[in-house]
């Protein structure tokens, strides 16, 4: 145990260290020891230091990044679910930098254009094994991130990667893409069962966050009003209670003081349940958690039929709305002609990406490894970067080369 945790009062089934060592060993000079920080201190250090993570900054969220400066992108989402995260982590005692090194990686696979991009990407990969986001933030994790000499990828420890792999529960064997199946020969992230508590908190607190910021950026962006949103029960009783305490409030504090009332109502309902839950199982280690055979970690009935109503109304009055359509429908052009083009060609990659093409494909197995680089490439722009890609590969006239 780091001597700095034996200073905090964890729950018997918090993880509080690393059950076994990382893949790669590692060599901890004098002057990282004097640190003092915890395994799972540095795997978040690591995944902030990323590239990958920096990338999220122009990542679309539900807004491409031109659309206005002030909606949510991929990376202040993943901030958000981080500190909800820390926040239930907290209150149950479990390990708060487990749960926020979790929360911080979970988007990283995203592509440029959020789910519009993601689908563009495997309709553009169906042949060559498609394509899905968490399968990607793995391969970031352990193959894409080149930051250290002597190994690829951030090493980092099983617990993290355990519940990235397994944040939205087990994984069962068909629905277990290439990557993960490698990994998992590796590491063992025992697959049938379900994940920490710390993964558990990292998988709600994103459910918390985006619902609460996509009902705030809504609003703003004029996709529906406050009279819309008052058709929704749980909604409607916090309107109700802000008109009454503040009838004169501008817009855009109604909109923030509603925003930070869902995420309290929220986890304030996660929160209670949870103990409830954790105490008529008592479990006496991470491992129990794991083996309980549904999640301990979890929203009341109530909450789980309110958070649903929400979602069903960003559907039809957010993400389907027509200004989010027109903008996703170009999108998704956009990716498929870039992976048509790549795929057709992969002369036309970067040089970096074009030194790990294998020149002379031989048979089905090197036509997808090539096709899965490019995918990788695709993926890792961000929304700017493909639209300038795009125009360098389609369109006849001098183009800024360079960001």
């Amino acid at each position: 145990m780091h001597p700095d945790q034996t200073f905090i009062n964890y729950a018997p089934y918090a993880c509080v260290s690393m059950q076994k060592p990382r893949l790669f060993p590692e060599k901890i000079s004098s002057e990282q020891a004097h640190f003092k920080r915890t395994d799972f201190q540095r795997d978040r250090d690591r995944i902030i230091h990323a590239s990958a993570f920096r990338r999220l900054q122009y990542k679309t969220q539900v807004f491409v990044y031109h659309e206005g400066d002030y909606f949510r992108t991929r990376l202040t989402h993943s901030i958000e679910v981080a500190q909800i995260a820390r926040t239930i982590a907290r209150s149950l005692r479990l390990n708060e930098d487990l749960a926020e090194a979790i929360a911080l990686a979970h988007d990283l696979g995203h592509t440029p254009f959020g789910h519009a991009g993601e689908n563009a990407l495997q309709d553009g990969m169906r042949n060559f094994g498609g394509f899905d986001h968490n399968e990607q933030t793995l391969r970031i994790l352990c193959q894409i991130e080149q930051r250290y000499a002597t190994f690829d990828g951030l090493n980092l420890s099983w617990e993290t990667l355990e519940g990235i792999a397994k944040h939205n529960g087990p994984v069962s064997s068909k629905n277990q893409r290439p990557t993960l199946k490698m990994l998992d020969g590796l590491y063992d992230f025992k697959l049938d069962s379900f994940a920490s508590a710390e993964a558990q908190i990292a998988n709600l607190s994103d459910d918390i966050a985006y619902l609460s910021h996509d009902i705030d950026d809504g609003l703003r962006a004029e996709l529906f009003t406050v009279k819309q949103l008052s058709d929704l029960p749980i909604i409607s009783n916090i309107l109700t209670s802000i008109k009454g305490e503040y009838p004169d409030l501008s817009s855009d504090r109604f909109a923030n003081e509603l925003t930070r009332r869902l995420i309290s109502m929220f986890v304030n309902d996660l929160l209670v349940h949870s103990s409830l839950e954790l105490e008529k199982i008592s479990p006496k280690s991470p491992d129990e958690i794991r083996g309980a055979g549904y999640p301990l970690i979890c929203h009341t009935d109530v909450m789980k039929e309110a958070l649903s109503e929400i979602r069903s109304f960003l559907f039809t009055n957010m993400w389907r709305h027509y200004k989010v359509n027109r903008m996703t429908n170009k999108a998704q052009k956009l990716l498929k002609d870039l992976c048509a083009e790549f795929l057709q060609n992969t002369a036309l990659l970067p040089d970096y990406w074009q030194h790990k093409i294998i020149k002379k494909p031989v048979g089905d197995d090197a036509d997808i490894s090539n096709a899965r680089i490019i995918a990788d490439y695709i993926a890792s722009l961000t929304d700017r970067e493909a639209m300038l890609e795009h125009d360098r590969l389609f369109v006849l006239s001098p183009v800024k080369e360079k960001i």
